[in-house]
């Protein structure tokens, strides 16, 4: 291996989590449109069933059958992804994207902080919490927050915290075809409400390309490259890395959803940038062997 290949190798994992921030975040706002059409839990069955059924298209799990240990994990991580996905979707209807996205990030953060074990590794965390409080409306008595779009956010949190442990137990495994198997369990898990919601909506065709656009930009993209993301990244620096998705979903949501950022959200999206930077410096799996766990 050449010398500039090394540091390319190791920069890898992290230019795949910030293109899945991205494409997640850019996905998410978007499917907000498709809401009066087929509700929260249509368009969350749309984003996760189109991305299974590309997923599976392109990788034919199938192909290799897996032990009965793997097809657990595995099924596990799918769940977690299901759970999470239409949690995160029932938040959205009723409080702010950016607010959901830092309620949601507590789940990853906490593990973060279990896994931090250096002083400067919770100068980080204490960075990325200082950004997270600047994003929430602290003081401001015009915004009167839906107490169920944000129990369903804190829920999200927990299974997003979940999630990144049940797919680092799945790190052995092909990256393609476990998120494939994966996004089909997550699949079955969320069907059921959106047919049970929104019904004969589901076939409207204008509803159909805009579901096949989310799934592509929301979960196909996003979760492949997580994936790659999660073999080279410690728990602690995924988690912590993470606390760049608020600001990016507040540049998403003024993007496509016109929202408008305050100067102390701006000012958090230095905070948060800030620890991700500090974070990818100080990730002790670039000198030494602290890799993802893969139980």
């Amino acid at each position: 291996m050449s010398p500039a290949a090394s540091p390319l190798r190791a920069a890898l994992p992290y230019v795949c989590l910030l293109g899945a921030m991205v494409s997640l975040c850019a996905g998410t706002s978007f499917a907000k449109t498709l809401f009066p059409l087929v509700g929260a839990q249509g368009t969350s069955a749309y984003r996760v069933g189109f991305s299974a059924l590309i997923l599976c298209l392109i990788w034919r799990p199938w192909r290799t059958p897996l032990a009965r240990k793997d097809l657990v994990a595995v099924a596990t991580y799918g769940a977690v992804m299901g759970a999470m996905n239409l949690c995160f979707y029932m938040a959205i209807r009723t409080i702010p994207l950016g607010l959901a996205i830092a309620i949601e990030f507590t789940g990853p953060l906490s593990l973060a902080m279990i896994h931090a074990r250096k002083l400067i590794h919770f100068v980080w965390i204490a960075l990325a919490v200082a950004g997270l409080g600047l994003l929430l409306p602290l003081g401001d008595t015009s915004l009167n927050l839906d107490l169920v779009g944000v129990a369903f956010a804190a829920a999200a949190a927990v299974f997003w915290a979940l999630y990144i442990v049940a797919g680092q137990r799945t790190g052995h495994l092909h990256g393609g075809r476990s998120v494939a198997l994966g996004m089909a369990t997550a699949a079955l898990v969320i069907a059921p409400f959106g047919l049970a919601t929104a019904g004969a909506a589901l076939l409207n065709p204008v509803a159909i390309g805009l579901g096949l656009v989310v799934a592509v930009v929301s979960s196909a993209i996003p979760y492949s490259l997580e994936m790659v993301a999660l073999r080279g990244i410690s728990k602690r620096s995924f988690g912590v890395m993470l606390s760049l998705e608020p600001a990016v979903g507040a540049l998403a949501g003024l993007l496509v959803l016109g929202e408008h950022l305050a100067p102390r959200q701006w000012l958090a999206i230095a905070f948060v940038i800030a620890a991700s930077v500090g974070t990818v410096a100080t990730d002790p799996s670039r000198r030494q062997a602290e890799a993802p766990l893969h139980d």
